[in-house]
């Protein structure tokens, strides 16, 4: 199944993530290798993240989501996982 993220970035998001940045994106690739993330990223301006996943359920991409290092720092602020329908 495929799912969406939406989320928000926290304020000052481009300065605030540098710590995590390297964590954030290793994590993403391995998903990425593993083919549970198609893609990932932010908004131009950094204000929201935009992101689609390929997976057995909802729980295991909010799972994922929560488990990713810019979840736990606050650098996502809002995230909401959705069930997508791919029509094209």
């Amino acid at each position: 199944m495929r799912f969406v993220l939406w989320g928000t970035y926290c304020d000052n998001a481009l300065d605030k993530r540098t710590p995590y940045r390297e964590e954030h994106l290793a994590g993403l690739q391995t998903l990425k290798d593993a083919g549970t993330l198609i893609t990932l990223g932010p908004t131009e301006g950094s204000t929201h993240v935009f992101g689609i996943y390929e997976a057995d359920s909802l729980e295991q991409v909010e799972t994922l989501v929560k488990g990713d290092i810019y979840w736990r720092q606050g650098i996502w602020t809002d995230v909401k996982v959705y069930p997508w329908i791919q029509a094209f």
